[in-house]
């Protein structure tokens, strides 16, 4: 392979773009390799770096399955279960409670 165009941030020829702005675009990169990369430079740090991907080679975002549907719904409805009280919270447990918020401030509900 041989060495992929670099450009600076914001100054990249049209036809190219990110996962995300295929993603928005309904597509995927379908395969293809990384045509160039953008690098956005910081202070003190390395510069971000994002790839890029040729649109015309681009494909359609494939549907997703019933199946596919099913095991999201059953994800998501994982995360709003609180591990405590084994109750639907109504809302996505935080990661950093842990559980919901009834279950960790119980004296706060008291109070009220």
């Amino acid at each position: 392979m041989g060495a992929v165009p670099v450009y600076r941030w914001r100054l990249a020829p049209a036809g190219l773009a990110t996962r995300r702005q295929l993603r928005a675009l309904g597509l995927r990169p379908g395969g293809q390799g990384v045509a160039a990369q953008v690098e956005r430079p910081r202070r003190r740090r390395e510069p971000l770096v994002a790839y890029l991907y040729r649109v015309e080679q681009a494909k359609p975002v494939r549907p997703m399955s019933p199946a596919k549907w099913a095991a999201l719904a059953k994800a998501n409805a994982a995360r709003r279960v609180c591990p405590e009280c084994r109750r639907d919270a109504g809302y996505v447990i935080p990661p950093s409670l842990g559980m919901c918020t009834p279950c960790a401030f119980p004296e706060e509900q008291r109070a009220a």
